[in-house]
């Protein structure tokens, strides 16, 4: 299992604050059940965070040509038609993926093509899963847009745990499925925007794998 970079930092800062409450404990506290209590908690809060930052390796097996892959693991909050305010501002089909603690937390390019967009928006901190998250909650979108002209918007929303998105897209450069978008930490959702004529392949409460899951394929 390989550990994500977002988590690299926090994890060796955190194993070496853990070591030195735990050698403290066991130097001036006598209690041996007490000891042994904190080390079983520090163990489980650490390998919890290790949980959360793997990144694991994957590989999308198949043709991409209007492939729309999942880009992130969780579940299918939404799968509708929406009207979009910061980009496109008319009705698009949204496809919104909610990650939970538990979920790899890594963000892949659902779509192969160049990007086009990429802007970082201040916002509140509402529940990740209400609809009110995708556009009222700190966010960043990125749009692509693919060998044949469409756009695809990518949002990344902060949820009530997660406080800091990063996204790795920059504008010109080109995009890859199998390549990471960006990372957010603690928990939240990915929405995707499509075309209405998107043909949509998954449901509610569906879950997903990124770069693992078609979502929709283009027209």
């Amino acid at each position: 299992m390989r550990i994500h970079r977002e988590g690299t930092s926090i994890l060796v800062t955190s194993c070496v604050i853990f070591l030195l409450i735990n050698a403290l404990c066991w130097y001036f506290i006598p209690s041996e059940i007490i000891n042994t209590a904190v080390s079983g908690i520090s163990l489980f809060v650490y390998l919890l965070m290790v949980n959360f930052f793997r990144s694991p390796k994957r590989v999308f097996e198949g043709d991409t040509d209007k492939i729309v892959v999942a880009p992130a693991d969780g579940r299918i909050v939404v799968a509708e038609k929406v009207f979009e305010p910061d980009h496109f501002k008319d009705y698009r089909i949204m496809v919104s993926i909610f990650m939970s603690p538990m979920n790899v937390h890594a963000n892949w390019y659902p779509v192969e093509g160049t990007v086009m967009r990429v802007e970082h928006m201040n916002g509140r901190f509402h529940k990740a899963w209400l609809p009110k998250a995708s556009t009222e909650n700190e966010r960043s979108l990125v749009v692509i847009r693919t060998e044949d002209g469409t756009d695809v918007l990518v949002r990344q929303v902060a949820g009530a745990m997660a406080r800091r998105i990063v996204t790795y897209a920059e504008v010109g450069e080109e995009c890859y499925i199998d390549e990471h978008m960006g990372f957010i930490k603690f928990g939240s959702r990915v929405d995707v925007y499509l075309p209405l004529d998107a043909e949509i392949l998954v449901d509610l409460e569906q879950k997903t794998v990124g770069n693992e899951t078609v979502i929709a394929k283009l027209k």
